[in-house]
């Protein structure tokens, strides 16, 4: 398959986050908010934030609070909501949120929208899982509609109802800030992507699962946008999704990846079915340590600059090309080691997709091939000033 790829990719991050329930959650948020301030100094394009009711794990419960906060400190990075679950929301209070935030960010915002990941969270609202997917699609269409009609909007649904409504405020960008759909495994955000237009953020990528619809997902994403009249997609306005954690050796990374992993792993990899099959198809034993059983998941990496490199290129090869990689945040290793991992990243695997550092490769190979003669030139230069300063003496005298 043909790899299609802009010239510089993009990188960030997906934080749900994933603590430890026995954890500080004060300094867990604090934590967060700090790694977001360090991708923003690393230069890092984008840190999406998730929103969760349940588990214990993933404790913020409205990323548009926790981008507020994060905008404050910092400057550049690009905030986005992974993702508003929007059958949570009236509509109408989803879009007036947005607007605020946008301002708020000085067009730094991002949505990314959603049906809701946990069951969990769901059934504590008294919300049938079942029909959140439709729910989520009614409650889009508002809310663009919200966004792009110039007049008053009028819906009405089994669940929300909107009479005459219009923001109060237009969004800082216009006519909305960038909007992204969830597309994990099941061909519902794809077909809702294109039909309104807006790009797919594959939170499942680097599952078994998720990575053998990534070519369909663009397919029906491809129909569905040329049924409604858009434009031909994108590949640099996908984003893909996965686990990665690096050092400078493996070993090191694995001895870092070992500080959580065992907690981190139990949560990332609690699907049942899913830790079933892991387990049959790598033939690993029920007691196989976890570092094994998450590299048999395929949900990501941990090892070198070059493995992470590797990863990402067999991601591109399988994709067909995608313009954004999001490093989904596990609580696997220390903070110290975390921050180091992200830094290293920046310095030794994102030049590699962004073409930021081959002139310095190309200089340095002609520079270092030239050496002899550059100090046979220097030798030159040196005999010269030696025999104009002997000279200069002979005129003195």
């Amino acid at each position: 398959m043909t790899s299609i790829v802009p010239n510089r990719m993009k990188f960030g991050v997906f934080l749900g986050p994933e603590h430890r329930p026995g954890n500080n959650p004060t300094w867990d948020l604090e934590r967060d908010l700090q790694l977001v301030e360090h991708l923003d100094r690393l230069g890092f394009d984008e840190a999406f934030i998730g929103e969760h009711h349940s588990s214990g794990w993933e404790i913020i419960s409205s990323p548009e609070v926790f981008i507020a906060a994060a905008a404050q400190r910092t400057r550049d990075i690009k905030l986005g909501t992974g993702v508003i679950s929007l059958p949570y929301h009236h509509p109408l209070m989803v879009a007036e949120r947005i607007t605020l935030l946008d301002h708020l960010t000085r067009g730094r915002l991002i949505v990314g929208t959603g049906p809701g990941a946990l069951p969990s969270d769901a059934a504590m609202m008294g919300l049938d899982y079942t029909q959140l997917r439709e729910r989520m699609e009614e409650s889009l269409e508002a809310i663009l509609a919200l966004f792009t009609e110039s007049g008053p909007v009028d819906r009405k649904t089994d669940w929300f109802e909107l009479r005459q409504a219009q923001l109060q405020l237009l969004p800082c960008t216009r006519p909305h800030p960038p909007m992204a759909v969830t597309a994990v495994v099941s061909p519902a955000g794809a077909n809702l992507a294109g039909r309104f237009g807006l790009p797919m953020l594959a939170l499942a990528a680097a599952s078994p699962a998720g990575s053998k619809v990534l070519a369909k997902h663009w397919e029906m994403y491809s129909e569905q946008l040329d049924r409604h009249g858009y434009a031909e997609p994108d590949r640099a306005d996908w984003r893909l999704v996965s686990c990665v954690h690096v050092a400078p050796t493996r070993k090191e990374a694995e001895r870092q990846v070992a500080y959580g992993i065992d907690h981190a792993a139990r949560y990332a990899l609690r699907d049942a079915s899913f830790l079933k099959a892991v387990y049959e198809t790598s033939g690993l034993p029920a007691d196989a340590p976890w570092l094994d059983v998450f590299r048999a998941s395929q949900l990501g990496v941990v090892g070198t600059p070059e493995d992470v490199i590797e990863h990402i290129e067999y991601m591109r090869e399988l994709s067909g090309g995608y313009g954004t990689h999001l490093i989904r945040v596990l609580d696997w290793a220390h903070p110290r080691d975390t921050l180091d991992s992200y830094e290293l990243f920046a310095r030794e695997v994102a030049p590699h997709f962004q073409d930021s550092a081959t002139r310095r490769l190309e200089n340095w190979a002609s520079f270092s091939g030239s050496e002899g003669d550059f100090q046979k030139a220097l030798s030159a230069a040196n005999r010269r000033a030696q025999q104009r300063y002997e000279a200069s003496r002979e005129v003195s005298s």
